[in-house]
């Protein structure tokens, strides 16, 4: 699977407005999911579809240190 560009705000506001919809985290912002829970998903394999594409693409902002890309967006959705 391949992630979805970063440049793509449309997944960046997605990764601050979608909750985890299972899980140890469930409910949880996939912004704010903790890396190792990520990295775990990167080991085991993302879901398919939209999450997993949401999922691998928040894995790569960690990777990258991007997460201040997200700052902004968060702020601006009011969490």
């Amino acid at each position: 699977m391949e992630p979805a560009p970063i440049t793509d705000s449309k997944v960046l506001f997605e990764i601050v407005s979608t909750k985890m919809p299972f899980g140890r985290y469930e409910g949880t912002l996939i912004c704010d999911l903790p890396e190792s829970y990520i990295v775990w998903f990167k080991q085991k394999g993302f879901p398919k579809g939209r999450l997993g594409i949401l999922l691998e693409t928040m894995y790569e902002i960690e990777l990258n240190g991007l997460n201040e890309l997200l700052r902004p967006l968060k702020k601006d959705f009011g969490k």
